[in-house]
């Protein structure tokens, strides 16, 4: 594996930069649209149609083996991967919704959460730690530590909250190729696996459950559900290696109130 980690030049990274840029900006335009009554079917109609006709961009999510649509909708139980439906949003519900775009050939891939009017405390909670755990995770990033540093990062801050961390899904590099090496675990121990090197592009993107960690797979083949029931969680970021640290290439345009930029 450590033969095939892509170590992306300057001109590279600012490629992969724009891209991620326009997927922050997909997010960003849905917020005054998320709200009670709107289905998710209406996001991604609205989020296929930023991408074409005013980025003039490629939605990545269309097609991709097999994935019908431009948006992953993952509400309340819903942990990844979930497909738009017609289903209204009502109030209490949180959504994540992942999105990524193709420009230039590079690939820009970012997901935040949402609430539909007022959430309970413990969705706020989890909601909450959840970013919490991901800026944990990216800012332990620099040449030198080890992904066993990010995944330790995260998962001892979702564990002290009372929160479980899902394992079945992962970060991943992400560039030229939308899912590339290496394998960002939001789990592990410190000091283990493989060192950064600057010039490394990954996602960030830890899933956590308010129940525990365990998932099932619906038939559709796509969405996968806390296997409990639960409510389940995801923030992410696309991530560079510099030369002394980390920078985050899908930042938001906008200010989400309560939730500090990472730094």
């Amino acid at each position: 594996m450590r033969n095939q980690i892509k170590i992306n030049t300057p001109a590279d990274i600012a490629q992969s930069r724009a891209a991620g840029k326009l997927a922050a900006e997909v997010l960003a335009m849905l917020v005054p649209h998320v709200k009670a009554g709107v289905t998710t079917d209406e996001l991604d109609r609205l989020c296929n149609d930023y991408i074409v006709n005013v980025q003039k961009a490629v939605p990545a999510n269309v097609g991709y083996h097999g994935f019908p649509k431009t948006v992953c909708a993952s509400v309340n139980d819903v942990v990844c991967h979930g497909i738009p439906s017609g289903t209204p949003l009502k109030d209490g519900d949180i959504v994540n919704l992942d999105i990524a775009v193709i420009k230039d050939g590079w690939f820009g891939d970012t997901s935040r959460m949402y609430v539909v009017g007022e959430p309970t405390p413990e969705a706020q909670h989890l909601i909450k730690t959840t970013y919490d755990a991901m800026c944990a995770g990216i800012r332990v990033v620099k040449p030198g530590v080890t992904l066993g540093d990010i995944g330790h990062a995260i998962q001892s801050l979702a564990e002290k909250e009372g929160f479980s961390v899902v394992r079945e899904y992962c970060g991943h590099g992400i560039g030229k190729v939308y899912h590339d090496e290496p394998q960002i675990l939001h789990y592990g121990f410190p000091d283990q696996g493989m060192k950064l090197k600057a010039g490394m592009i990954f996602t960030v993107e830890p899933m956590l459950n308010a129940g525990k960690r365990h998932v099932k797979n619906m038939p559709d083949g796509w969405t996968v559900l806390t296997k409990d029931g639960s409510l389940s969680a995801q923030w992410e970021h696309m991530v560079a290696v510099t030369e002394t640290g980390f920078e985050i290439l899908t930042a938001w345009p906008d200010q989400i109130e309560g939730y500090s930029p990472i730094t």
